[in-house]
């Protein structure tokens, strides 16, 4: 690789060429400027795409940061201009996959706007978590944070979010703020599909496994599950709920107990993939056949769901573009544009885990 020169090039000048074509250190925006020949803040007015720029200049510079491969650093340019270019996202969720998924949207929706995602795991049943989640979003100099659930859910981190002046969105299963703040999943229209599904197979006696009381999803996808027999004249049975905790070994241990009921579900429904993974366990332990003997179906269609077998019947929520939608639309303030409403709306997807129930 050879260096853009510069007229007289100083002692210094050469020592610092010789560093970087050594690949001893990386090139600094000092190092650009000086090799374009021009000041440090007009090569920060190219890299901020700045219209004071001559059009001859930009190019200039430009060929310079693609000669050496030159990437600003996220906070070093944050304090520059008084602002971050980092978004954090906040999260308390026992679903590695989930959270997978959601950073890979995130990820997306940064992809070319000069923003880095920063994580912070944490748990919300702690003394300090406020306290935590302040000096993260404080230390980080953040400039905004995606909250999902469960800490989307939970209005003490809203309102702290606001008094500090730091930019949000929260991703919940329900509307909870106004629409510039909201990715809205429709849990409950998915849970109802899957219960139309399991009726309209001919199911009657269905187990149900709920996720943890903490997540509103739990509640809605059990709720929109109710409001489905109910149209069919059906009523879930108390006895046959059973909570999980949307992992896999609370699946387990859920399945195992709805199994051991007599008369045992002709079906199980379960709030997650994950936990409908636990239940398949738990039928080949008992000796039955899916979807032969049982039906089980899940919520989410994480990898898992298709992973497993047979492939889960399940309710599939595009995890990962929501991560995209919530990126673009905090970055969409930068530029001071309002918020568009966003709401995702689940659907039903049939695979081989669900089946008409054995007759009498």
């Amino acid at each position: 690789m050879t260096s853009s020169k510069t007229p007289n090039k100083s002692a210094d000048d050469t020592d610092a060429n010789a560093a970087l074509e050594s690949g001893r250190r990386r090139a600094t925006i000092n190092d650009i400027a000086r090799l374009a020949g021009v000041s440090k803040k007009t090569v920060s007015r190219v890299i901020n795409q700045s219209p004071f720029v001559r059009e001859e200049t930009r190019q200039r510079i430009e060929a310079v940061i693609a000669e050496w491969g030159y990437a600003p650093d996220p906070q070093a340019r944050g304090l520059a201009f008084r602002r971050s270019f980092l978004i954090g996202m906040i999260y308390d969720n026992p679903n590695p996959q989930y959270v997978v998924n959601m950073q890979l949207g995130l990820l997306d929706g940064m992809r070319g706007s000069g923003f880095e995602l920063v994580v912070h795991p944490c748990d919300r049943s702690s003394p300090t978590f406020l306290q935590d989640v302040r000096m993260f979003i404080e230390r980080q100099k953040l400039f905004g944070v995606i909250l999902p659930p469960s800490v989307s859910e939970d209005e003490r981190v809203a309102d702290l979010l606001r008094d500090i002046g730091c930019e949000y969105i929260r991703i919940a299963s329900v509307p909870l703020d106004e629409e510039e703040h909201m990715i809205v999943g429709h849990d409950r229209l998915g849970a109802q599909a899957m219960g139309e599904h399991l009726v309209g197979l001919g199911h009657q006696r269905i187990g149900f496994i709920t996720g943890l009381p903490s997540f509103r999803s739990s509640h809605e996808r059990k709720g929109g599950f109710e409001d489905a027999l109910a149209a069919a004249g059906l009523k879930l049975d108390a006895d046959y709920v059973v909570q999980g905790a949307y992992t896999f070994e609370s699946g387990l241990a859920a399945g195992e107990a709805l199994l051991a009921k007599t008369p045992r579900p002709t079906a199980i429904f379960a709030g997650n993939d994950e936990m409908a993974a636990g239940v398949l366990q738990a039928a080949r332990r008992a000796g039955l056949t899916v979807p032969e003997d049982l039906t089980v179906v899940g919520f989410d269609d994480f990898q898992i769901a298709q992973a497993v077998w047979p492939p889960l019947t399940t309710v599939h929520i595009p995890t990962r573009q929501v991560g995209r939608m919530a990126t673009e639309k905090l970055i969409a303030r930068e530029g001071h544009e309002p918020g568009d409403p966003a709401s995702i709306i689940p659907h039903l997807v049939v695979r081989e885990s669900s089946a008409a129930p054995k007759p009498v």
